[in-house]
């Protein structure tokens, strides 16, 4: 799954990095080392400028609220569950399908965070003991430093409570893509999932990740124009084996509160009473 990632990255250095043609710098978020559900995110997509002439969909970077709320909700409740959306099913789900068909993102990020239950908290669960299992984080990140651009969607939701000229009147509102974790090792892993020097692959940390798209799929990804969804599926792979790498961080990160650079500190192991 994907429940928190790191965007410290600037919007100047995402234009260049997307090909964005435009941006608003009235939209300009802060750096954020702890992005979670309900929060605002960069979003790169492709669409027709708003009360402009030319239909000619335009790559812009805009601001949205991370958990999608369909088109068709009642309220924004739902906001804070659908935050994720299944590259398995996000083709057929009433509450995606009309996005995937049409309204696609890319999410930028440094990372994302998982959690694992630590070794001596599972066995203290298999003993039948019940207590708050002490999970250690880790923070997975492209292994060559680049940006990693999330597989999105977005939805548009309006408000009736709200006058027409509102600000809040309108939500954008956006779900990241998650698929199964590599199972092949992290790139120089060595030992065995279990050692002390923790997990291997994803699939070691966490079943499901992100779906991260490489530069090349890009264009066809953010292109509103392609609609079928058996090609728009065919977009949904893996990046190669070994573009990524986990490293454990500090327990700070667990709490959304805390926000800053130190947060993706690379540990020299899992802390005390969660070795993997």
């Amino acid at each position: 799954m994907c429940g928190r990632f790191a965007a410290s990255r600037g919007a100047e250095e995402l234009v260049e990095l997307f090909g964005v043609e435009r941006w608003d710098p009235a939209e300009t978020l802060a750096p954020d080392w702890n992005v979670a559900p309900t929060k605002q995110v960069y979003a790169v997509l492709d669409r027709p400028l708003k009360d402009g002439d030319d239909p000619r969909p335009v790559r812009q970077l805009r601001v949205l609220r991370w958990g999608l709320v369909p088109s068709w909700a009642k309220s924004p409740d739902t906001a804070s569950k659908m935050f994720n959306a299944r590259a398995e099913t996000v083709h057929e789900k009433p509450s995606y399908r009309r996005a995937f068909a049409a309204r696609r993102c890319l999410l930028p990020a440094d990372g994302y965070y998982e959690w694992v239950t630590g070794r001596d908290e599972r066995q203290e669960e298999e003993k039948g003991k019940r207590k708050r299992p002490r999970k250690q984080p880790y923070f997975v990140t492209p292994a060559d430093g680049s940006v990693m651009a999330l597989a999105g969607l977005y939805e548009f939701w309006r408000d009736r409570t709200l006058p027409d000229d509102h600000p809040e009147a309108w939500w954008v509102t956006c779900s990241v893509i998650t698929t199964e974790a590599e199972t092949e090792p992290f790139a120089g892993a060595d030992g065995k999932a279990g050692d002390e020097g923790g997990p291997r692959s994803l699939a070691d940390i966490h079943p499901r990740m992100p779906l991260v798209l490489t530069p090349d799929r890009w264009d066809a990804w953010l292109d509103p124009a392609r609609t079928d969804t058996e090609q728009v599926r065919g977009l949904l792979a893996p990046p190669p084996a070994g573009a990524l790498r986990a490293y454990p961080v500090g327990s700070g990160v667990s709490n959304v509160r805390n926000n800053g650079p130190e947060l993706l500190a690379e540990l020299d192991g899992p802390e005390a009473g969660t070795l993997f």
